[in-house]
């Protein structure tokens, strides 16, 4: 006696992906609920099971649907906004600065309908996304009907969801607690990356990761770069310093891995972490090519991903599957290495065993969810067929299939797809609601980048202090004599320093941008060994506001942002016209004379050699005041042998600029 199912998959070619690879042709695969019951040849099956609905394949490949292992999926919204950058100048010059005007949860829900439209369409039936708003990504992809691990981002810069960290903590424990348990979403945090955190944020996720018993997404050692700094700053690889931050105890899913050694493989595979390996976005960000042959060969769980649609910028497994085989072979000079079914298993079995969510899904096996496509593999760009080795049925499917060949999805036994046509979203009302947005951005970005102004604000922490300083500047043909007179009894000094600094200036075609200086401060102890490094922007206007008195001027306070990045970040991301460098060494006394604190700087122009200068600064807030510090700035250039000095009523930058 046949026993009753709901769905019996007939006449097809059963890729299993299972532990031993088993495909069945003619096959078949019986569904009961959301789970498969049975897989197995089709004499086999049609004998044991009968159903309320039988699907015959005719002759095309029946397997596991496709995992997509990292990806960022309300970012379709911003894909094409930002191509061919270095990481850093898109990610803080360009997506951070819209994410931050833009993102809200109707933003994500959009993106994410529109993200599972496409990668039901490409055959992905389970993806890892790492986002904002990540209640909304999870609510939006559970009503298209796909399953998920949503991993909501923490970092240490405020987010769109959260003004500070301790608020992503929160909502994110909040939104575990709701999703915990449910068919299609499995919960995760996501801190977002070592750089992009701290090691408080970084214990924090592990400890909130393994209470809840839920995954942990973050990337990993994506650019050389990252890895230098961390080198630098840390004194270790990426891999060892977040294991001494706790994050290996979790279940951790770390996407890119590009720069890691054997030695990191090794620690990944001890404690069963899994790897997202993103061919397509490490190429186009040049990121490198990550080390997945011996990944695999230390028995690392590596799934592949598609990245966020902003860097890569599709979301098309067969397009990705592909290329992880290709570039596996190019980047080790050997053709063997990730062969089609290797490949393809990454994308199915190894990818949800990478996500640790490798019992629910990635093969057919009875018991199983009942995540499955149809591909067919007959279109002229897959003809003939060979049947004399059984791994040409990969090969087709990853050397030369399409996306646009899968006919018909299921996920968790309910129908995404049948034969082409989308059941759970309206794929043309998407769209146009995604253009909508597009133009809101475009306005945004094209006012933007009119301004030098608006792009330093636009990377955060700019301010504009709301002062006024009095300064004078005079040439100096005797500095030591004039370090000697800093001792005389009238003057009290509070602080002295000595620095070596960096300036970059960046001159731009229009004079009314003004002038950006990223500025490297390098503070020197009395052995000449630097102690540490701050750097910061300031944007410099054209003019100084008014003239006081002999040749003091008053000058407004300028615009300041920390600088958090290196001087080619910026150069790439402000795009002057012309760069001119100046290196000088400083001697700075913070001083007070007649009840007044001031600023005395000791500046030798080493590059170009421009020789010595005297400054002398304080801040005022009133003309009284600025009147009454420009006669006391006067009196300590007599008291300092200068007042004789030829007096310089220009910055640095517009003496080598006029001439």
């Amino acid at each position: 006696m046949t026993q009753n199912v709901d769905t019996l998959f007939i006449n097809a070619i059963v890729l299993t992906m299972d532990g031993k690879l088993n495909q069945y042709d003619p096959g078949a695969v019986a569904v009961r609920g959301d789970s498969i019951v049975a897989v197995g040849p089709e004499a086999e099956i049609k004998k044991e099971y009968s159903a309320k609905e039988t699907v015959d394949c005719k002759g095309k490949v029946l397997m596991p649907g496709l995992v997509n292992a990292h990806t960022h999926v309300p970012m379709t919204l911003l894909r094409g906004l930002a191509d061919d950058l270095r990481l850093d100048v898109w990610l803080m010059g360009y997506m951070l600065p819209v994410e931050r005007e833009f993102v809200s949860p109707d933003f994500v829900r959009l993106g994410t309908q529109i993200a599972c439209a496409e990668q039901i369409r490409s055959g992905v039936t389970t993806f890892n996304d790492m986002y904002f708003f990540e209640d909304d990504i999870a609510k939006a992809t559970a009503d298209a009907g796909m399953r998920a691990v949503c991993g909501e981002s923490v970092m240490k810069y405020p987010a769109p969801d959260a003004p500070a960290f301790e608020d992503s903590i929160a909502y994110a424990c909040e939104f575990i607690k709701k999703w915990k348990g449910h068919p299609l979403i499995v919960p995760a945090i996501a801190p977002h990356a070592p750089y992009s955190t701290t090691p408080e944020i970084l214990r924090t996720c592990s400890n909130i990761a393994q209470e809840f018993d839920v995954p942990l997404h973050i990337h990993i050692s994506e650019t050389a770069f990252e890895v230098e700094n961390m080198r630098n700053e840390q004194g270790m690889p990426v891999v060892p310093y977040v294991k001494k931050q706790g994050i290996l105890e979790a279940k951790v899913i770390a996407a890119h891995c590009v720069h890691i050694d054997v030695g990191e493989i090794k620690t990944l595979q001890h404690v069963n972490a899994g790897v997202s390996h993103n061919p397509s976005s490490n190429l186009k960000l040049a990121s490198g090519f990550a080390p997945v042959q011996k990944m695999l060969e230390n028995g690392l769980n590596v799934g592949i991903g598609t990245d966020g649609p902003a860097s890569n910028n599709d979301l098309d497994m067969f397009e990705e599957i592909r290329l992880a085989s290709f570039v596996a072979k190019a980047s080790s000079n050997d053709p063997t290495v990730v062969p089609a079914a290797t490949a393809l298993l990454m994308g199915t079995r190894l990818g949800a065993q990478a996500l640790h969510i490798g019992h629910l899904t990635g093969s057919l096996e009875a018991g199983k969810r009942a995540d499955m496509i149809i591909v067919n593999t007959s279109p002229i760009h897959n003809s003939p067929r060979f049947r004399r080795d059984p791994n040409n049925a990969y090969a087709q499917l990853v050397y030369a299939s399409k996306s646009t060949d899968v006919t018909d999805v299921m996920v968790n036994g309910k129908w995404l797809m049948r034969d082409h046509n989308l059941l759970t979203l309206d794929q043309d009302d998407l769209i146009k609601e995604a253009q909508g947005i597009a133009k809101k951005i475009d306005v945004f970005l094209f006012e933007r980048e009119k301004s030098v102004l608006s792009k330093l604000i636009a990377l955060g922490g700019s301010a504009q202090e709301e002062s006024f300083e009095v300064q004078v500047k005079v040439k100096v043909t005797e500095p030591a004599q004039l370090v000697q007179n800093m001792k005389r009894p009238e003057i009290t000094i509070n602080a002295h320093k000595h620095y070596q600094q960096f300036d970059d200036y960046f001159i731009f075609d229009d004079p009314s941008q003004g002038r950006l200086r990223f500025r490297e401060d390098n503070l020197i102890d009395e052995n000449g060994i630097s102690q540490s490094v701050r750097s910061r922007l300031t944007l410099l206007g054209q003019k100084r506001e008014d003239e006081i008195g002999h040749d003091v001027l008053l000058s407004r306070s300028r615009f300041i942002a920390p600088a958090m990045h290196t001087s080619r970040f910026y150069r790439e991301y402000f795009k002057p016209s012309k760069e001119i460098s100046i290196v000088k060494d400083r001697l700075r006394w913070h001083i007070s004379y007649k009840d007044t604190e001031l600023f005395v700087n000791l500046d030798e122009i080493k590059e170009p050699a421009m020789g010595h200068f005297l400054e002398i600064k304080s801040r005022t807030w009133s003309r009284k005041d600025a009147d009454l510090k420009a006669e006391l700035v006067n009196e300590l250039l007599t008291l300092l042998g200068a007042g004789d000095a030829e007096v310089v009523t220009q910055d640095y930058i517009e003496i080598l600029t006029a001439k």
